[in-house]
């Protein structure tokens, strides 16, 4: 057998999220015999607040971690992105090109030098992205000094100017999408479709569910909930808003909030502004989510923008019908009328329409939340996941 293929996996994310979960699910799977990886990353996160760190995971599985600690900003070059946004307030291209040209002088620049110095000559057959480009331009520059091949999973729909575009195209050697959503954003970035190729998310199927989480208080109501990281990206506000909607309308539901982030205080605010404080409950980070997502009634997805969201994937393995903005990526699991309901990303009356409908109907709740489990059963295999990464690792540069 030939010696495993040396892989330097870069994540310069700094929050734990569900890219991060799907990488774990590939790493703890992933033939050692023929991948050696070791991990960069910039920052040793925490699974939520109290969660166990990145470097324990890692070490658990026994996989190397090396740390860069995250560079801070000068004064000088925010000074300098204040002045360009002042002067170039007239166009969007010119002025993100000039703070492009800030971030390559004061971090990307010398983030390629720190990590030449890990890819020293003969240590790696290969650089591994994980995130998206316009977060992995350092990874790119510095596979290109270090004459390595680049391979970049694509977790979430990507955002590229020109000049990051013309450097994915001259250095990567494939893109892993993880939906057809973000395969197909790529193609209209001038990304050459040669360079593509979806592998989705998956999750494991067969292992055993774990029993709903009893809530206390008990609730006779609907219980519909998300779970995510609490930032603006995640759209929780409208969900806000819609259960807010429901209330005025005397229905009985309840709503579960599941993660920690940014836009907590703000979001427990405008619970308490709408009058429905006593219907929303904020649970934090959850270690098992599975066990809370089993005691819905309804799954819920807002967000702005996605890749292929694992908090769907769960929903529907536990049999739980979704509602869910009509994006990028959640339109590839949710099948309209059939596993759940789709709506406009942002439209707070289709969003309340959509959950007013599944709350008067429990069986249509039952057929779509069977549907959804047979449907990611059926088509989103653990075993298919990582069979197409290993399958895009192997071939690159061999």
């Amino acid at each position: 057998m030939s010696p495993a293929k040396r892989i330097l996996l870069l994540d310069t994310g700094n929050e734990w999220g569900g890219g991060t979960n799907s990488m774990f699910e590939l790493l703890k799977r992933i033939d050692r015999r023929r991948f050696a990886i070791t991990c960069c990353f910039y920052k040793d996160y925490r699974q939520g607040e109290a969660g166990r760190r990145l470097s324990e995971e890692l070490a658990a599985i026994d996989i190397p971690l090396i740390l860069l600690p995250p560079r801070r900003q000068p004064l000088s070059a925010k000074l300098a992105k204040e002045i360009v946004r002042a002067l170039l307030w007239w166009s969007s291209r010119l002025k993100k090109r000039a703070l492009l040209g800030i971030d390559m002088a004061w971090r990307i620049k010398p983030r390629v030098a720190a990590l030449l110095e890990i890819l020293q000559p003969d240590r790696f057959d290969l650089l591994y992205l994980n995130n998206q480009p316009s977060s992995n331009l350092e990874g790119y520059l510095a596979g290109e000094a270090a004459a390595l091949p680049v391979v970049q999973h694509c977790r979430i729909e990507p955002t590229l100017q020109a000049a990051e575009a013309a450097t994915v195209n001259r250095l990567a050697t494939r893109i892993i999408c993880v939906s057809q959503g973000v395969a197909d954003v790529l193609a209209a970035r001038q990304i050459a479709e040669s360079r593509l190729c979806v592998v989705h998310n998956a999750i494991d199927s067969q292992a055993a569910l774990p029993p709903p989480v009893v809530l206390s208080p008990p609730v006779a109501d609907v219980v519909i909930g998300t779970v995510g990281q609490l930032t603006a990206r995640k759209g929780v506000m409208h969900l806000l808003q819609a259960v807010a909607a429901l209330a005025a309308e005397e229905l009985k539901v309840t709503c579960l909030i599941l993660g920690e982030g940014p836009q907590r205080g703000e979001l427990e605010a405008a619970a308490s502004r709408l009058g429905i404080a006593n219907r929303v409950r904020f649970l934090g980070f959850q270690k098992a989510p599975l066990a809370w997502v089993q005691a819905l009634d309804i799954g819920v997805l807002c967000s702005r923008k996605e890749g292929l969201p694992r908090t769907v994937l769960e929903a529907m393995l536990a049999g739980k019908p979704v509602v869910g903005s009509d994006v990028t990526g959640t339109r590839e699991l949710i099948v309209h009328d059939e596993t759940g309901l789709l709506y406009p990303y942002g439209d707070i009356p289709a969003l309340t329409s959509a959950l007013r409908r599944l709350i008067a109907d429990p069986q249509l709740r039952r057929t779509m939340g069977e549907e959804g489990r047979r449907r990611v059963v059926d088509g989103f295999s653990i075993d298919a996941y990582v069979a197409g990464v290993s399958r895009v690792l192997e071939e690159a540069g061999s």
